[in-house]
């Protein structure tokens, strides 16, 4: 996979795919996005990290974690047409970060394995320097075998910038904290507990910022809560199915996308391997499933809507493919586009 030296145009959109290369992936790949059609066109990968999961990008530095027992981060150089690693992996002091934001000049990650959230500040170059923080979460859930202690899955910054928020599957919570820009320091300032044996997985906020939706892996299921940015807490509204009643189990939801309007969002359930439809009342503080389709593939890790919002995209882990949808205006069922094969993806990014 060798780069070509060119540098290329910073105006023209492109995509980058993370994927498991334990699993025979290809590690970070790099694609234009055709502005037209929703197209993706491979132009080159870096398969130089391990098991870069999940993707943040900063201008020209992407960031990735690296999902190995070990733990790190790593930046590439995207300024050419191939990713290009900077430096060594920084160790996150934590096992198996699955999810990374950027944040007050850090590089925030979310470690499975331990339990744990990082924050790492980022130097000039934007690469990123040794953790500053490490904060452990404690606790566990009803399902044994998934929530003996806790498992740390997504950590984002809320809309204000004030919060960070971060979404444990094992022990059934959503922990809002404080990071002291200067120092890198994590402070618990609260926990939302969630219905026992649910297994929040991800969560995406509402684009006027007064509600958030947890998607829940252990249940098929949506729980809306309200936001409420001044005093950092997140309260609990209702829960809604993410597929239809009857359908056969089990189904493994992983990842939410809420419309730029707040009209809609959309889920991607693995097992049953489909995108779900949701609709969103005008305040958003109420979520009601309308339609499910097929997600082009075998177990969507990842969904990501497209920079123009007309298009969806679908990391199809298992099948290997990145599969992309056109949206309808009216009534936000996605119908499939085309597709690229991309081994054992697991994250789209745009920049």
């Amino acid at each position: 996979m060798g780069d070509t030296g060119t540098v290329r145009d910073r105006s023209a959109v492109r995509a980058y795919i993370g994927s498991f290369t334990s699993a025979g992936g290809r590690g970070v790949l790099a694609a234009e996005v055709d502005a037209q059609t929703g197209a993706l066109t491979v132009t080159g990968g870096s398969d130089a990290l391990a098991d870069p999961s999940f993707l943040a990008l900063a201008g020209p530095v992407l960031h990735a974690v690296s999902e190995t027992e070990a733990g790190a981060v790593a930046a590439f150089d995207v300024s050419g047409p191939v990713p290009r690693l900077l430096g060594a992996p920084v160790p996150v002091r934590g096992a198996s970060p699955t999810h990374l934001a950027l944040a007050a000049g850090h590089l925030v990650t979310a470690n499975y394995t331990s339990g744990s959230v990082t924050a790492l500040p980022l130097a000039e170059d934007g690469t990123a320097r040794p953790a500053a923080t490490v904060l452990r979460h404690e606790g566990s859930g009803p399902v044994a075998s998934r929530q003996a202690g806790p498992h740390a899955h997504q950590v984002l910054p809320d809309p204000s910038g004030r919060w960070i928020v971060s979404v444990d599957l094992g022990t059934d919570s959503v922990r809002i904290c404080a990071l002291d820009p200067a120092t890198g320091a994590l402070t618990l300032h609260g926990e939302t507990a969630l219905r026992p044996g649910t297994g929040p997985r991800h969560l995406a906020f509402h684009p006027a910022g007064t509600h958030a939706y947890v998607l829940n892996e252990l249940e098929p299921t949506l729980t809306v809560c309200r936001w409420d940015a001044a005093a950092g807490v997140l309260e609990p509204l209702g829960e809604t199915p993410v597929v239809p009643e009857g359908t056969p189990g089990p189904s493994y939801p992983s990842e939410v996308v809420v419309a730029p309007d707040g009209r809609f969002l959309w889920v991607a359930v693995r097992g049953d391997d489909t995108l779900a439809v949701l609709a969103l009342d005008p305040d958003g503080a109420k979520a009601a499933l309308v339609a499910t389709v097929p997600c082009g593939g075998t177990w969507p890790r990842d969904l990501t809507l497209g920079p123009s919002g007309r298009y969806l995209y679908a990391a199809n882990e298992r099948s290997g493919d990145v599969t992309w949808f056109g949206l309808d205006p009216e009534t936000g069922i996605p119908a499939r586009v085309g597709s690229i094969e991309a081994p054992a993806a697991s994250c789209v990014v745009f920049g």
